[in-house]
C-alpha cells in the first residue's frame, strides 16, 4: 500500500503506521510503502489514520524514461485491468503528485494527456466517463489512481481509500486562511451548516470559520476578544462577543448546532474546558474543533483522543480525526454529539 500525507509530515505518517501494525518499507516526499507486519494483525482500519489523506491499495511500480514510455505503460495496465469489468457510470481518473520537485508536476500532466488520447483511441466511451479528480468525501473508492514519485517512478493501482482531505478554493472576502480549514472539515464530516442553524466560533477572530457558516446562512456567535475582519466584519449574520472563549456558555441553556473551535493554546486545556463541558453538557450538536499538537507529543495525543475516558469517545462515538490538507501542526477533530436517552 502507498499512504499519501502531506509534505513534512512524513516521519509522523511513519509513527502512525508503525502503531497500526504496518511496516514502513520506503518514505518519500509526502507518502509512505508499507505492508502489515509478518505475523502481526494491523491494529487500525484506514478510516481510522490521521495522517494518510489517500491510500492506493494493491499498488504496482512502473518506470519510463519518457512521457510517452508512461503513459503507454499506464494504459496496459489499466487496460489489463477491466478484463471482465464494465464502466458504465463516471469513474475517477486521478493523476497527482505531492512532492515539491521543479517540474514534476508538468511531467505529470504530460503523461496524463498522453495517456488520455491512448484511452480515447481504445475506448473511447470508458474515456469520456472519467472524471479528473478525486470523489468528495472519504471511503473507498475504484478507478485510476496515478502517484509520480519521480520523474521516472508512477505508481498506478484501481482501488484506493479517501481520507476526505483535500485542497480547497480560496474565498477573497475570508478574512484568514484558516477558512480553508473549515471548508475542509465539513468533506470530512459529510455536512455543513444550513440557513437556519446557530454556530458558536469560540476564538473566532479574525473570523473565517465564522465566515464559512455565515455565507451558507447560519447565524454566528463569534466570541472573541480579538478583532474580526474582511467578510466576518460587521456581517449580518455574525454577531461578535467581546468575551473569552473559555468562559463562554449558551445562553438559557439553548442547544446550539454547531459548536467551532480553533484556539492556539495547549490542547489539553482545550479538552478539558471546552470539549468536556460542552459535549458532556449537550450543548451542541455538531462539531469542528481543532487542536494544536506542536508542543506535544502526537501520537499519544492520538491515543488520548481515542481512550474511553475521553470526552469525544463518550459522548461523540464514531467522530473522526484528521491531518487536513490546510492544517499545520494540528488534528481536526469533527462529529455529533449522542443525545441522550430519554
Amino acid at each position: 500500500m502507498l499512504f499519501l500525507c502531506q509534505h513534512g509530515f512524513e516521519a509522523l505518517q511513519e509513527r502512525e503506521l508503525g502503531a497500526a501494525g504496518l511496516t514502513v518499507i520506503e518514505t518519500g516526499r509526502g507518502w509512505s510503502r508499507a505492508e502489515p507486519m509478518v505475523g502481526d494483525a494491523v491494529k487500525r482500519s484506514l478510516g481510522e489514520l490521521v495522517f494518510p489523506q489517500l491510500v492506493l491499495t494493491g499498488v504496482r511500480e512502473i518506470q519510463g524514461e519518457s512521457v510517452n514510455a508512461l503513459a503507454q505503460q499506464l494504459a496496459d495496465f489499466f487496460f489489463e485491468s477491466l478484463r471482465g469489468e464494465r464502466l458504465d457510470a463516471e469513474w475517477p481518473c486521478v493523476f497527482q503528485t505531492m512532492a515539491e520537485v521543479v517540474g514534476l508536476g508538468r511531467r505529470a500532466s504530460a503523461v496524463e494527456k498522453a495517456f488520455g488520447e491512448l484511452l480515447k483511441k481504445k475506448l473511447s466511451r470508458v474515456a469520456k466517463l472519467a472524471v479528473l479528480e478525486l470523489p468528495r468525501g472519504s471511503g473507498a473508492a475504484r478507478g485510476l489512481f496515478v502517484f509520480f514519485a519521480d520523474f521516472g517512478r508512477v505508481f498506478v493501482c484501481r482501488e484506493a481509500w479517501l481520507g476526505g482531505q483535500r485542497r480547497m478554493a480560496d474565498d477573497e472576502a475570508a478574512p484568514s486562511r484558516s477558512y480553508l480549514k473549515v471548508e475542509e472539515a465539513y468533506i470530512v464530516l459529510g455536512r455543513e451548516p444550513q440557513a437556519g442553524e446557530t454556530v458558536v466560533d469560540l476564538g473566532a477572530a479574525p473570523g473565517g470559520w465564522s465566515y464559512s457558516a455565515a455565507k451558507r446562512g447560519a447565524a454566528v456567535i463569534a466570541v472573541d476578544n480579538g478583532p474580526l475582519k474582511g467578510g466576518a466584519l460587521n456581517h449580518s449574520l455574525i454577531t461578535h462577543l467581546l468575551e473569552d472563549a473559555f468562559n463562554y456558555r449558551p445562553p438559557d441553556g439553548r442547544v446550539i448546532d454547531w459548536l467551532y473551535c480553533d484556539l492556539v493554546e495547549e490542547p489539553h486545556h482545550v479538552m478539558q474546558n471546552i470539549v468536556t463541558p460542552w459535549l458532556a453538557g449537550q450543548w451542541c450538536r455538531r462539531f469542528v474543533i481543532n487542536l494544536k499538537f506542536g508542543h506535544v507529543d502526537s501520537l499519544a495525543l492520538l491515543d488520548e483522543l481515542r481512550a474511553t475516558v475521553s470526552p469525544f469517545a463518550a459522548h461523540a462515538p464514531g467522530f473522526t480525526v484528521r491531518h487536513l490538507y490546510h492544517d499545520r501542526e494540528e488534528f481536526t477533530v469533527v462529529g455529533t454529539v449522542r443525545e441522550s436517552t430519554p
